[in-house]
Parts: C-alpha cells; sequence; structure tokens
C-alpha cells in the first residue's frame, strides 16, 4: 500500500497563458541560421510541396546558399540582448505577466528554435499550470502560422502521462481591442515624426496564393484588419503583402512594388507599419525598415517612416489582458 508520504508532490494547481511567436536563430551566423531555417523550412504547413520533390531542394540549394545571406541580414537588425523577436516576446510576457497578476502564470516560446513549445509546456506544467491558454501572437489565421504552433503544442501534449486542460487564443484580425490597439499606437508613433505622411501603408507577410484557394483564411483577414483601419484612422491606408520566397505566386499587391506605385501616383512622404506582426523582427527591421525604405527613397520619394509593431507596448498589453482574459473565463474569474 502507498502511504501518503510516498506520494509524488502535485504542485498548487494554476492556470497559464503561453504565448508563442514565430521562431528565431539562436545567433546572427550562418550555423545558427542554417539550423533554425532546416527546422522552419521543413515543416509542411509552412511548404506545402510533396516530400520527395522538396527534400533534395531544401538541403541541396536553399540550405547550402541562403543562411550566409539571411545571417547578414539578422546582423543588422541583432540586439545586444539577442534577437529582435525573442527579445519582444520575452518582454510582452513579463509585461503580461504584471497585468495579469499572480492569479496567471504567463510564459512564451517559439515555434522554431528557442524556447521551444514543448520544453515550455512540461516546465508550465512541472509549475502547477493544470490548465494553458495556447496564445499564438497571429491577429490574422494561416496554417503556416495559428496551426503549425497549435500542432507543435498538440504533439508536445501527446508525449505528457498528465496533460492540462488546453485552450487556444482564437484569430483576432477583427477585434475591437485590436483595431483600437493599432490605432493608438500608429497615432501614437505618427505624433513623433517630424513630418505628416501623404498616406500609411499596411504591409502584411506573403502567402503563396495557393493558400487562398485551398481556404486558409488569411488573406480574407489581413483585408477585412485594413477595412477597419480605414475606417479608425484619418489618412489614407494602402495594403501589401512582403516576404516572398520561391517561384510560385504570391499573395498581391507586394509591398515593394506598391511602394514604387504609390510614388508614381505622388505620395512623397509615407509611414508603412506591419499589422499582421505582434513584435519587430528580420522581416519588419530589415525587410521594411531598411530595404523597403531604400526602394522608396530610389523611386523618388522623400521621406519614409517604418512606425514599430505592439511589441511590449502599453496599446499592446492593454489589449492582451483584455483578449486573455475573456478567453480564461471561467478558469481564472
Amino acid at each position: 500500500m502507498i502511504k501518503p508520504h510516498d506520494h509524488p508532490a502535485v504542485p498548487t494547481p494554476r492556470v497559464g497563458i503561453l504565448l508563442i511567436n514565430l521562431g528565431t536563430p539562436d545567433a546572427p551566423d550562418a550555423a545558427s541560421v542554417r539550423r533554425y531555417l532546416a527546422e522552419f523550412l521543413s515543416d509542411p504547413r509552412v511548404v506545402e510541396i510533396p516530400r520527395l520533390i522538396w527534400k533534395p531542394i531544401l538541403h541541396g540549394v536553399i540550405l547550402t546558399t541562403r543562411p550566409k545571406k539571411s545571417a547578414h541580414a539578422y546582423q543588422q537588425v541583432w540586439t545586444p540582448d539577442g534577437s529582435p523577436l525573442a527579445v519582444h516576446t520575452r518582454a510582452t510576457a513579463m509585461a503580461l505577466q504584471r497585468a495579469m497578476g499572480d492569479g496567471v502564470h504567463v510564459d512564451w516560446a517559439m515555434r522554431y528554435g528557442n524556447p521551444a513549445i514543448a520544453g515550455r509546456l512540461a516546465a508550465m506544467k512541472a509549475a502547477g499550470c493544470d490548465r494553458i491558454l495556447l496564445a499564438p501572437l497571429y491577429p490574422q489565421y494561416s496554417a503556416a502560422t495559428t496551426a503549425t504552433a497549435n500542432d507543435a503544442a498538440f504533439a508536445a501534449l501527446g508525449a505528457m502521462r498528465w496533460q492540462p486542460a488546453v485552450r487556444t487564443l482564437p484569430p483576432y484580425h477583427d477585434d475591437p481591442s485590436y483595431i483600437a490597439a493599432l490605432k493608438a499606437s500608429v497615432e501614437r508613433h505618427l505624433a513623433e515624426l517630424d513630418f505628416v505622411p501623404d498616406a500609411l501603408l499596411a504591409s502584411f507577410h506573403g502567402m503563396p496564393e495557393r493558400t487562398l484557394h485551398l481556404g486558409d483564411p488569411y488573406h480574407c483577414h489581413a483585408m477585412k484588419t485594413v477595412r477597419l483601419l480605414r475606417e479608425a484612422l484619418t489618412l489614407p491606408v494602402h495594403m501589401s503583402f512582403q516576404s516572398r520566397f520561391g517561384r510560385a505566386k504570391w499573395l498581391e499587391p507586394e509591398t515593394e512594388a506598391t511602394l514604387t506605385e504609390l510614388v508614381g501616383q505622388g505620395v512623397r512622404n509615407i509611414a508603412v507599419f506591419t499589422p499582421g506582426f505582434s513584435a519587430d523582427c528580420l522581416e519588419t527591421l530589415e525587410e521594411i525598415a531598411l530595404r523597403a525604405r531604400e526602394v522608396f527613397l530610389r523611386q523618388g520619394g522623400e521621406k519614409f517612416a517604418f512606425l514599430p509593431c505592439l511589441n511590449a507596448s502599453v496599446e499592446a498589453i492593454t489589449l492582451y489582458q483584455r483578449l486573455m482574459g475573456r478567453e480564461l473565463a471561467g478558469w481564472a474569474d
């Protein structure tokens, strides 16, 4: 017979939130980027090409040429504290923890790279979290972002003997709190500029066009976000998609082409923001703040401003506190 003092220790039950972002290499060098890209581009949710066709391309071409180029890009935006995406996501988790109080345990993870989802879920369970809200920080749902983050979490749960109960954060592309947070953030950053833009450009991460036809709602979610922002903001808001990869047809209009077209239409001063990204990262800081700026100015634009993501701002934490609080109803009341 098992005696009470022989029973394994069971921690006090807690409610947890796991914030999940896309991922980042551990360092801005070719070896670290290669490991990161190998994991990222091996995900069938990300690259929907038959494995027998894709694997030789990935390992024979992409992973032998792209890491060095990507490492150079990461070096341009890397911070003393590490990858911008990791820095901002960690800061967001810490700020949300303060906002939610001791009744909820907040942690963070990356879908690719570190800290890994499986490791953080195990740590949260060990800390007593028997109810966990999985919160992929993607306002617009895509199989390549939200779904694969949840996939990784469910796979980790599959290896647990004693699983926590879980809920998942729905997309919030049209949530009034999200639109209000974007509006407040955009207006705050615009007030800090030394010029008034002629227009705004909302740039979203691109997706292959076939994902739309296969039933992915990402394009529709992004379109609705922009429609609501146009109603909320006074400046004209244009829309585009960035970060193309490979030869497939991608969602349009493309960001750099849109900037060129806007210059041709007489737009000389512009501010670009990225409402599909919850935190600044390589795609916003290098692709938009550096490369897109160069394109706009080279085409004849005069002033270009990149407006930061929500990151760990007051607007972001207010938004997440409302979203998470609603999803935790009945758990953390």
